[in-house]
């Protein structure tokens, strides 16, 4: 065996690893650019004549329109029913969108008034499922009745963190990375320093309610805004969201 036929083993190896994870869960932007690195690694393959990587990518290619529609199945449902539905869907998105942010906004300003601490993540673009330790699966609506339930100190849930993905409660009771940020302020919280781990390394949305001082906080890109109150917290999530354009906030 020939250096090139191991190195083109390890190759095959190394792809099917990484479509088993990626399997798991990943976003779209991920999934579609794992199929470009895939088709640039298959005319290379046809360039560099490593037999068995072009064989195993050749095959993979011909089940394409299979593959996608297993990896895209879940958007690909939702997309027909909503379809079905109404024709005039981008209204219903806008709609739902609007209406998970008002729940959204509302459950939190009264989870900071009952005391109640609270982490919440918004995935976007890029999936975590590498980054956080995932608790329970819930798959729920967003309303404030089910994050106050949640949250609540006597759930068996509240310590961890809620995910919200596609527009959904997906889980509840998820562990953050901690940020090893040693200029951090030595006074935030262990919920604060996980909310600025995470969004240190991904570009997920993170709303924190402290229970110490009811205050509530939202953290992107490793930056944190403080003191929001319900308004100002709307403001933001509408901005996110590409509703709305204006975004106000107190940095801490």
């Amino acid at each position: 065996m020939t250096w090139r036929d191991v190195f083109d083993l390890l190759l095959v190896w190394v792809i099917v690893y990484r479509v088993l994870l990626l399997s798991k869960r990943s976003g779209a932007v991920q999934i579609l650019s794992g199929l470009g690195i895939l088709a640039i690694a298959f005319l290379l393959s046809i360039q560099t004549e490593l037999v068995t990587f072009h064989w195993v990518l050749e095959k993979f290619f011909s089940n394409l329109f299979l593959i996608v529609v297993i990896l895209f199945q879940g958007e690909i449902r939702r997309f027909l029913a909503l379809l079905g539905s109404n024709p005039l869907m981008f209204k219903d998105v806008a709609r739902e969108t609007s209406q998970n942010i008002e729940e959204l906004a509302k459950g939190v300003i009264q989870l900071a008034q009952k005391g109640y601490g609270a982490l919440i993540v918004i995935e976007k673009e890029m999936a975590l499922d590498y980054f956080i330790e995932e608790g329970t699966v819930i798959d729920a609506a967003i309303t404030a009745k089910i994050l106050t339930s949640i949250f609540h100190p006597s759930s068996p849930l509240h310590d961890g963190a809620v995910l919200i993905r596609d527009g959904r409660i997906y889980s509840a009771g998820n562990f953050l990375p901690l940020s090893k940020n040693p200029i951090l302020d030595k006074n935030l919280g262990t919920r604060h320093r996980a909310a600025i781990g995470l969004t240190e390394e991904s570009d997920a949305v993170v709303i924190v309610v402290s229970e110490e001082n009811r205050s509530v906080g939202l953290v992107q890109g490793g930056k944190l805004t403080a003191n929001l109150d319900q308004a100002t917290l709307r403001e933001c999530l509408y901005n996110l969201s590409g509703l709305k354009v204006k975004f106000q906030g107190a940095e801490a």
